[in-house]
């Protein structure tokens, strides 16, 4: 069985470094990617005797009222040895390494070098384990039943569609990349006058993604779509750069590269005359990019979902200082990380170069006469290079630029219970900067997170534990929206 390193894929809007028990998590504006153990993750299973090549266990681990499905592979290879891995659906993890320590047919003990957790289990029958995952101090009951662990995505679209797609190419000539995607025809589009039926663009966050936006097992892109052709609006979809079918060079892009290839997304559905009004939809970083479309004229109208409109340094502080918060970090330590932070990411900004990372942000805190803990004083040394040429042209960037300049009718959205685009310090700059428009609309959406799902103020970030990928609420407003503005 072949064991991989874990990606952990989340939508967000930018760095920021999350103590978890001396632990650090990085997340990305479109993608997490995990230092360390998460919380809890996992546990496995199985029987030498019993098992057959592949054979999957599952079962879920309880805390605080939420819980964590998991699945347990064994693999007997040709020496007659045992493998184990471990998937985290809801985390995007998968191929975790298991090593079997002992088992017989009545008890079994399970090593996860990688989290620093153990599994000890006793078989009650042929179809259930019952056992204790422990991890970093933490003991909690782990029963496993034969079987693949499945996440619900009650929204996920199932064929048969009543609506035609079509696969498509277009490029960006300037760059070399070429990208695929799906071109979604509203249901009834050969019976109406094309001139009439809207088309959007969708554009995703930072990071490679694809064209459905998946992540942790939603497709909010392909929800999206779907919602859109059953209401009479066109829509396309494409893969980044470098992902599934499309091509082109990830190596030092920005966000201007992003919108370049977007650009061309918008110069390929005018080329083609088969809509009326042309416009984008994106979410995160690709919310941002649509405020720049916006600014260069391109687009007839745009729906911005959790797209940046404070400065980078502004939206990273902002984020940092939510996530603390949501740690029961103090309030002390939590001012003196986002004063030392603020002054390293300017710094970064303005070209400073650090080779002794951890020496560098000793000398911060102690010139400014900052106290923090090792994890934090951890975090920041990270934060000095971490991101590279994306992450310092995001730092530097301010969008209240290009949304000054937007002449197009404007959707704006955010939740009110986003960690990674406050909305509470990205709505105002909205409102104080876009041009009156009598049918511009600006909007925050009660209990829901960055990815538009429904929450609480402790699973704001549990994008995939929620099963909800998108909120009901927020399509009809896109629908209705995008209808009305003809009128």
């Amino acid at each position: 069985m072949e064991f991989i390193e874990i990606p952990f894929k989340f939508c967000t809007n930018k760095f920021f470094y999350l103590p978890l028990n001396k632990h650090q998590i990085k997340f990305t504006m479109k993608h997490f990617t995990l230092f360390i153990s998460i919380i809890i993750a996992l546990a496995m299973t199985s029987y030498a005797q019993e098992v057959t090549p592949s054979t999957s266990w599952s079962g879920e681990i309880s805390l605080g009222g939420s819980k964590l499905k998991v699945e347990f592979v064994m693999k007997t290879l040709p020496d007659g040895q045992e493998a184990c891995a471990l998937n985290v659906p809801a985390q995007g993890a998968k191929n975790i390494p298991v090593e079997v320590k002992r088992n017989t047919p009545d008890s079994l003990y399970l090593s996860i070098p990688l989290i620093r957790a153990v599994y000890k289990g006793r078989k009650v029958s042929a179809e259930s384990i019952v056992g204790i995952f422990t991890q970093n101090g933490m003991s909690l009951p782990l029963n496993l039943a034969p079987g693949k662990s499945e996440l619900a995505r009650p929204q996920m679209p199932k064929p048969p569609f009543a609506y035609t797609t079509e696969e498509i190419v277009f490029t960006n000539d300037a760059e070399g990349a070429t990208l695929a995607g799906t071109l979604t025809y509203p249901i009834g589009y050969e019976s109406h006058n094309h001139e009439s039926i809207p088309v959007v663009l969708m554009v995703t966050g930072s990071g490679s993604q694809n064209r459905d936006e998946e992540i942790l097992g939603h497709k909010p892109f392909f929800v999206i779509a779907d919602f859109l052709a059953r209401n009479g609006i066109a829509s396309l979809r494409y893969d980044d750069r470098g992902v599934g079918q499309s091509t082109g060079s990830i190596s030092g892009i920005t966000t201007e590269n992003n919108l370049a290839d977007a650009s061309a997304g918008v110069a390929y559905l005018r080329s083609l005359n088969k809509f009326g009004r042309i416009g984008i939809l994106g979410h995160s970083e690709g919310g941002t990019i649509a405020f720049m479309m916006g600014a260069e004229k391109s687009v007839d109208f745009l729906i911005s979902l959790a797209g940046c409109a404070a400065n980078g340094i502004d939206v990273i502080v902002g984020q940092n200082e939510a996530a603390l918060q949501l740690q029961g970090i103090s309030q002390e330590w939590i001012d003196n990380y986002a004063t030392a932070l603020r002054i390293l990411y300017k710094e970064r900004v303005e070209g400073k170069v650090n080779t002794e990372p951890m020496q560098y942000v000793e000398e911060l805190c102690k010139t400014n006469n900052l106290t923090l803990p090792d994890n934090l004083m951890n975090n920041l040394a990270l934060c000095t290079t971490a991101g590279g040429e994306w992450f310092t042209w995001f730092l530097a960037y301010d969008p209240a630029i290009a949304i000054r300049q937007i002449t197009c009718p404007v959707m704006a959205a955010n939740g009110n219970l986003d960690l990674q685009v406050l909305s509470q310090d990205n709505l105002p700059i909205i409102r104080e900067n876009l041009p009156p428009n009598k049918k511009s609309i600006i909007k925050e959406y009660d209990s829901l997170n960055h990815m538009f799902q429904h929450c609480s103020p402790t699973t704001a970030l549990s994008y995939g534990t929620i099963e909800e990928t998108i909120s009901e609420e927020l399509l009809h407003d896109i629908v209705n929206w995008i209808k009305h503005l003809d009128k």
